[in-house]
């Protein structure tokens, strides 16, 4: 096996909660970080989705930390199209099992953050976190994280 230890960091774009409303993103500092792959985790869904009662994750970026825009095609990899506002995933259908979905960044900004933005009603909430896996590290080997 190879090291990838020594060569990442895991940051976290929208803490681990059970949400029914939008998060406020946190910005994360990519800054010595040659790539990233943004993992959205999302539990079952407490409503069932549609196109009206959904959640839209929301990628955007910056250079400053003051001025975010969104991602577009060329800024991520493994989505097939950017939609209006950096959307990069939506949950528009029955979520009845636990998943995982990864977006590669490669737009080259140094601040990231992920919005869940939600529509509709939400009478329940679903448990939803994110995370960006900061790869090839320019110092390394980088601090183990506890």
């Amino acid at each position: 096996m190879k090291d990838i230890h020594s060569n990442m960091n895991v940051a976290t774009l929208i803490g681990t909660a059970a949400l029914s409303a939008d998060n406020t993103p946190a910005a994360v500092d990519m800054q010595g970080y040659a790539a990233g792959e943004v993992i959205i985790n999302v539990g079952i869904g407490g409503i069932t989705f549609s196109g009206t009662n959904k959640v839209e994750f929301k990628l955007t970026h910056s250079d400053d930390d003051t001025t975010y825009t969104a991602v577009a095609d060329s800024d991520v990899l493994g989505v097939t199209s950017v939609g209006a506002g950096g959307i990069v995933k939506s949950l528009v259908a029955a979520h009845a099992a636990a998943a995982g979905y990864r977006v590669g960044y490669i737009g080259g900004k140094r601040y990231l953050k992920l919005l869940a933005d939600f529509s509709g009603t939400h009478g329940a909430a679903t448990p939803i976190g994110a995370v960006v896996i900061q790869g090839h590290a320019h110092s390394q080997p980088v601090a183990d994280q506890e």
